[in-house]
């Protein structure tokens, strides 16, 4: 809004004050990554207290008496933070982004599907509406068919975007400078599954205070520059990109997206304010799903879906803990292979402090996203 705003007074502002910083991408990331900030700031003690008087608090309930006494204090926290994370997200981006690029349409329709999904989820588990449910909130099953539901669209459009886009219907691996083809089915699946893999793995991480929302923080950041390389030249006065210097797949109009994701970034900075330990409030699938499909999204965009298990290696070990976990107990008859599934809890109770646990899956994650940009130019 903004930015269509200044574009509008372009004259005004060409001939009087010379000001044409609002038209570089980066300038308005870093606008975006303050605005969020300060807007979480700003709203989060108003969406807490409100939490608060409809008694929408948590009380975490495991299948381990261990896990659930040294979580006991936990009770009735408030949920649904992630109100916090989404209104400052799509604030800002309406208010920095070009509105009518169609990769940041898309985007902001992932974060309210998801977000929509999962307030639905919290709400059902965590008020009186959930009495015939018990704390399950949404079904299994039921969940699953609208986060694919939202996949589908998103990965249909997103194909007719690439329509004209000759590196937006390759499939791009690590360490190797050409795309390999992709028919449009496949495409179109793995779209699927990476959106909703991604949003059930964020989901899973979002265990202990500050955990999810500073991973998502880390792999924010990181597709804020995988998004600018996708399209931005490297100068004003020269044609060529970055991603042709680095041998990326070119994804013109992508680097817009580098102000969605600054704005997530900031929101979540924010967010992490009242979630760190002790969390005043926690995010709830209101945040981790929503959060989690627009990881995937970038990487579906940018064409880095293979990266992307790299950038979210902290997200994609507490996935894969809980699947081995599950087909190691049905295959050994009732044997666990960790103490607990997602793996932060087997570290929680093997005799690591939930601060300690949070801080050194943050160091991983740094680790995670620090070798993802290595690999950029490893081609």
């Amino acid at each position: 809004m903004v930015y269509h705003l200044l574009r509008h007074f372009s004259g005004f502002f060409s001939d009087t004050l010379h000001f044409y910083a609002y038209q570089y991408v980066l300038f308005r990331a870093v606008l975006a990554i303050l605005t969020s900030l300060v807007l979480s700031l700003l709203i989060g003690p108003r969406i807490i207290r409100r939490l608060m008087r409809k008694k929408i608090g948590d009380r975490p309930e495991f299948h381990h008496a261990a896990l659930n006494e040294l979580t006991k204090e936990k009770a009735n926290t408030p949920t649904m933070g992630g109100l916090i994370i989404l209104s400052s997200a799509v604030a800002t981006t309406l208010l920095w982004a070009k509105l009518n690029n169609p990769f940041v349409q898309k985007a902001i329709f992932v974060l309210l599907w998801f977000g929509a999904l999962g307030a639905v989820d919290d709400w059902l588990k965590l008020t009186a509406a959930s009495r015939q449910r018990g704390r399950n909130g949404l079904l299994a099953w039921e969940k699953l068919l609208f986060q694919i539901a939202g996949a589908v669209l998103i990965a249909s459009f997103l194909f007719f975007d690439f329509d004209k886009i000759a590196d937006g219907k390759l499939f791009w691996v690590p360490f190797y400078k050409n795309g390999l083809p992709l028919a449009t089915g496949t495409f179109i699946l793995i779209a699927i599954f990476y959106i909703t893999m991604t949003s059930n793995a964020v989901n899973l991480a979002d265990g202990m205070d500050g955990l999810a929302g500073g991973c998502v923080a880390m792999v924010s950041l990181v597709l804020v520059v995988l998004c600018y390389v996708a399209s931005e030249a490297m100068s004003r006065t020269t044609p060529v990109t970055w991603a042709s210097y680095l041998l990326l797949p070119h994804i013109p109009e992508a680097g817009e997206l580098s102000i969605f994701y600054a704005a997530i970034l900031g929101a979540v900075l924010g967010f992490l304010w009242f979630n760190c330990y002790p969390a005043q409030t926690f995010m709830g699938d209101t945040g981790s799903l929503p959060l989690g499909a627009a990881m995937g999204y970038g990487a579906l965009v940018t064409r880095n879906e293979i990266l992307l298990l790299i950038i979210g290696g902290v997200f994609v070990t507490e996935l894969m803990s809980v699947v081995l976990q599950v087909a190691y107990f049905k295959y050994t008859h009732g044997k666990r292979l960790f103490r607990c599934a997602p793996l932060h809890h087997h570290f929680h109770l093997a005799g690591w402090s939930e601060p300690q646990v949070v801080v050194r899956f943050w160091l991983m994650a740094a680790a995670f996203a620090a070798l993802a940009l290595a690999t950029i130019k490893l081609r």
